[in-house]
């Protein structure tokens, strides 16, 4: 069994599980190797730590020091509540940055959220939408699909309307 250190185009790192290397890469060219958190296939393989039986455990050699990195406390600021402001070039848009990474996984679990608390009324959106609006139906909170145009004529009748977009894998079976 070969355990392998995934992660995919967002940053997610994940642990895949396969007979062999051949099996990975069979499944990965079927694009059968998805990310659990974001449900994409654009996977990569990652460097991964050997694993070593030993029988008992040594000592260190004298004078070794552990070396210990926290990435988190590198980067924050004493006494700065307030974020600064992305650079227009910054890495953040890089599908690699570990800001990336967070910000995707915050989306994922707001659209989560919305879609659990919410209605999904289909196409009948916009009339939904509107019949609440003007005492027609009873106030819930609902989601849906309107054209362009509908859109348009919702927000000019003072309707408050806000565009979702929910990633693919999020639109089947919530688990």
């Amino acid at each position: 069994m070969k355990v392998l250190d995934l992660k995919c185009e967002y940053a997610h790192v994940f642990e895949g599980w396969f007979g062999s290397e051949a099996d990975f890469q069979e499944q990965l060219g079927r694009r059968l190797v998805q990310c659990p958190t974001c449900g994409s296939a654009s996977v990569s393989k990652q460097v991964t730590a050997a694993r070593l039986n030993l029988s008992g455990a040594r000592e260190p050699p004298s004078g070794a020091k552990p070396q210990l990195a926290n990435a988190s406390t590198a980067a924050a600021k004493p006494n700065d509540s307030s974020p600064e402001p992305t650079p227009p070039n910054s890495d953040l848009a890089k599908p690699e940055s570990a800001q990336f990474a967070q910000m995707h996984a915050a989306y994922m679990q707001v659209v989560t959220r919305i879609m659990a608390n919410t209605t999904d009324v289909g196409s009948a959106f916009a009339q939904e939408a509107r019949d609440m609006h003007y005492g027609d139906a009873p106030e819930r909170a609902i989601r849906g699909q309107a054209t362009r145009q509908e859109a348009m004529e919702l927000l000019e009748e003072g309707i408050g309307i806000l565009p979702l977009v929910v990633p693919e894998q999020l639109k089947g079976t919530l688990q």
